[in-house]
């Protein structure tokens, strides 16, 4: 009688317990710099401005750009030197070239204050000869320069009897109060020098009369 052949091994059945959670791969890192947006230009080490007015609504532009009415901010400006120009209507516009820096900076422009650095050669006509000198001009005065001491004088804006410019003799009448009058004429006889000092300097002298002052030192 054969001998039975062996029976074949049972597979074991598999496991019916909660399958192990299959270990994770760890996420990539972000980058450490995120996309700038379409359009805009990120500039390294960039500086912001904080550009206010003491005339509310005035216009400010940098390098001919407009970037709003201040108080207003200007953000990722190149480090370097730009153009500033700010205007407000009834006063004249003010242009200022700034050094940009890395980080921000505040900027005041005043409108209000009265600036003023003229200087006109001239000769002083007397009655017998005349003198050369040089009529200088700032917010606290007009003072003529001159190598005669008599005609020597520093007079307040607002001490000046006559301050007149006559284009056509190409003459410049000026009288302190109290004072004598002076007849100062271009060396080279060039109105136009005359009649610019003249409007300069009225101007100044209209805008201490209403109320504006000089720089605060």
């Amino acid at each position: 009688m054969p001998t039975p052949a062996p029976a074949a091994p049972v597979a074991p059945a598999p496991s019916t317990g909660p399958a192990r959670p299959r270990a994770e791969r760890p996420a990539t890192a972000p980058a450490d710099t995120a996309a700038a947006p379409a359009g805009v230009e990120v500039v390294p080490d960039a500086g912001t401005l904080r550009i206010e007015t003491d005339v509310p609504g005035a216009q400010v532009f940098i390098d001919r750009q407009f970037i709003g009415t201040a108080p207003v901010t200007a953000a990722n400006v190149k480090p370097g030197t730009h153009q500033l120009n700010v205007s407000a209507e009834g006063f004249d516009g003010i242009a200022r070239s700034i050094d940009v820096e890395p980080g921000p900076r505040d900027v005041m422009i005043r409108f209000k204050e009265v600036r003023l650095d003229a200087r006109l050669a001239v000769v002083h006509k007397h009655r017998m000869g005349s003198c050369r000198g040089e009529l200088v001009a700032t917010p606290q005065g007009l003072q003529y320069n001159t190598d005669d001491k008599d005609d020597r004088f520093t007079v307040a804006l607002s001490d000046l009897e006559i301050f007149q410019v006559d284009y056509q003799e190409k003459n410049l009448k000026v009288k302190p109060r109290k004072g004598r009058q002076f007849n100062f004429t271009d060396p080279d006889g060039n109105a136009d020098r005359l009649f610019v000092f003249h409007r300069d300097v009225d101007k100044a002298r209209q805008r201490l009369a209403g109320g504006d002052r000089p720089p605060s030192e």
